[in-house]
C-alpha cells in the first residue's frame, strides 16, 4: 500500500509540474501585459515600467518560471538579503524553517507560495481559500444527484429490460450526454428562474450566502443551488445511468447470481447482496473521474448563474490577465484532480478484491 501510494504521490508530482509549466508559460505567448492592464491603456511608460519590475515581469521568462517554482516548492532557495521579497513578503510563507545556511543563501522548508493577485494585490491563497468551498460544495451537491438518481435509474432499467422505462432512459442518458453544459446552463437559467420563475421561486444568479435587505448579516439561499447543481450533474448522471444499467445486466448474466436464484433468494436479496456490488465497480470509477472533472469543469456553470466560486475567480482573472490567480486555482484543481483519482484506486480495490493495490 504504501509503495503504491509513494508512486502515485511521485506521478502525481509529475502531472502537477506539467500543469504548471503548460499554464506559465502559455500566458507568457499569449499577448497581454498585466502591467498595463493594471494601470490601464493611458498611463505612461515610466508607471508602467515601475509596475513591471515590481511584479517581476521585466526578468526573462526562464528566469520568472524558475522564480514561481522556487516559490511554489515547499523546499525552496532564498537570499538572507532584507530587501528580498521572502522577508518583506515571509508572512505570506506562514511556518518557515531554515534547513540549511550558505553564505548569504537559504535552503528554506514552508508551504507552498502562490503570491499576490496582479489586481487586487491579496494573497492567492486567501482568495482560493475564500472560494474553494463554494466550488467544492456545488460539485459535491452535483455528484450526490448524478450519483443516486443515475444509479436508481440505471438499476430500474436493468431489471426492466426492453421495457418502455428503459428505453426512455437511454433517450435521457443520451440526451445528457450530448447536451453542453455551457448550453445546458442557459436553457434551464431561462426555463426555471425566467419563464416559470413565478412558479418555482428559484433565481437565475445568486449565491450559497448572501446578505440580507437590510446589510445586517449572511442568510443561507439554498435555493440557489438547485439550478447549478442540477445543470451540472446533467452529464454525469447520463453516464451513470448507462454505465449502472450495462454492469447490472452483465452480473446478472453471471453464474453465481443465477445459482443464487436458483437456490430460492428473493430478487432484493440477490440485487442487494451480490449485484450492486460487482456491478458498482465501473461507477465508482466514474463518478471519481467526473468529480474531478467537475471542479475543473464548473467554470461556465459558475459564471453563468453568478456562483461566486474557484470557477468565477478563474473567469475573472481571465478577463484581466491575472497570472498568479489562474496559475493557483489551475493547480489547486490538478491536485484534487490527482488526490481523487488516488483515492479512487483504494475505493476500488476495497470493493473488488481480485484488485492488487501494488501490482
Amino acid at each position: 500500500m504504501i509503495q503504491f501510494l509513494l508512486r502515485r504521490l511521485f506521478y502525481g508530482l509529475l502531472v502537477l509540474w506539467g500543469v504548471l509549466t503548460l499554464i506559465f508559460f502559455l500566458f507568457n505567448v499569449l499577448p497581454g501585459d498585466p502591467a498595463r492592464m493594471m494601470l490601464g491603456q493611458r498611463a505612461d511608460m515610466m508607471s508602467v515600467e515601475m509596475i513591471r519590475k515590481d511584479l517581476g515581469l521585466d526578468r526573462s521568462v526562464a528566469m520568472q518560471y524558475l522564480k514561481y517554482i522556487n516559490d511554489f516548492s515547499p523546499i525552496s532557495v532564498h537570499s538572507l538579503s532584507p530587501q528580498s521579497y521572502f522577508f518583506l513578503d515571509k508572512q505570506l510563507y506562514g511556518v518557515s524553517l531554515t534547513v540549511l545556511t550558505m553564505g548569504e543563501t537559504s535552503v528554506v522548508l514552508k508551504p507552498p507560495y502562490l503570491r499576490r493577485s496582479y489586481q487586487s494585490r491579496r494573497p492567492v491563497s486567501i482568495i482560493i481559500s475564500e472560494t474553494l468551498p463554494n466550488t467544492f460544495i456545488l460539485a459535491l451537491t452535483a455528484m450526490a444527484f448524478a450519483t443516486i438518481t443515475g444509479i436508481i435509474m440505471g438499476l430500474f432499467a436493468a431489471l426492466k429490460k426492453d421495457s418502455f422505462y428503459d428505453r426512455f432512459s437511454l433517450v435521457i442518458a443520451a440526451f445528457g450526454m450530448s447536451l453542453p453544459s455551457f448550453f445546458a446552463a442557459i436553457l434551464i437559467g431561462w426555463l426555471f428562474a425566467f419563464v416559470l420563475g413565478s412558479y418555482t421561486g428559484l433565481n437565475l444568479t445568486g449565491n450559497l450566502y448572501e446578505i440580507d435587505d437590510f446589510g445586517e448579516g449572511l442568510n443561507l439561499r439554498l435555493k440557489n443551488l438547485v439550478l447549478p447543481s442540477f445543470t451540472l450533474g446533467i452529464r454525469p448522471l447520463a453516464i451513470i445511468l448507462q454505465l449502472t444499467r450495462n454492469s447490472v445486466l452483465d452480473v446478472l448474466s453471471q453464474d453465481y447470481v443465477r445459482t443464487a436464484r436458483a437456490k430460492g433468494l428473493n430478487m432484493f436479496r440477490v440485487v442487494s447482496r451480490h449485484v450492486m456490488k460487482n456491478a458498482l465497480n465501473p461507477v465508482v470509477t466514474a463518478v471519481s473521474g467526473w468529480f474531478a472533472t467537475l471542479m475543473a469543469g464548473v467554470i461556465f456553470i459558475e459564471y453563468i448563474f453568478g456562483w461566486k466560486g474557484l470557477g468565477f475567480v478563474i473567469v475573472d482573472a481571465l478577463n484581466h490577465y491575472d497570472l498568479p490567480v489562474v496559475m493557483g486555482s489551475v493547480i489547486t484543481i490538478a491536485i484534487i484532480f490527482i488526490l481523487v483519482n488516488i483515492l479512487v484506486d483504494v475505493i476500488y480495490s476495497w470493493l473488488d478484491p481480485r484488485v492488487k493495490l501494488f501490482n
